[in-house]
């Protein structure tokens, strides 16, 4: 496997757990609180954290194989290709809970949730394209 796609999983996963824990979970945690339905949500002590960490790994994977096919080289390329990822990503599953579900309590909710997905992605692309560093001309 190509070493840019490690490590762009690698250091994109890590970087996408990190800053949804320090997005929902702190710095909006009282937001979500009351604009999530909480029903369905699993109390902090009952997290399946291996199946949490997996998922980071995976939407890494995912945005690090965008970044390479679209040829990103430059931090202005992992911005703009993270955040067009993260709007269309986040309009998508958000959408169809919403209309599929309770998760929301109202429309600002996905809304901000849209804006947020988008952020946490601009600057995990950016984390994967510094961690590639520049090609070297043969």
């Amino acid at each position: 496997m190509n070493m840019k796609i490690l490590k762009g999983t690698a250091f994109g996963g890590i970087a996408y757990y990190l800053l949804g824990w320090l997005i929902y979970g702190i710095l909006l945690i009282d937001f979500t609180a009351t604009s999530f339905n909480q029903c369905a949500a699993r109390p902090d002590g009952l997290m399946i954290w291996w199946a949490m960490i997996l998922a980071s790994f995976i939407l890494a994977l995912f945005l690090t194989l965008v970044l390479k096919w679209s040829g990103a080289k430059g931090i202005v390329d992992g911005i703009k290709t993270g955040a067009l990822f993260g709007i269309l990503f986040g309009l998508s599953t958000d959408l169809s809970n919403y209309s599929m579900s309770t998760m929301f309590n109202n429309l600002t909710a996905l809304i901000v949730d849209v804006v947020v997905w988008a952020f946490i992605l601009a600057i995990v692309g950016l984390i994967i394209v510094l961690t590639w560093g520049k090609d070297k001309a043969i």
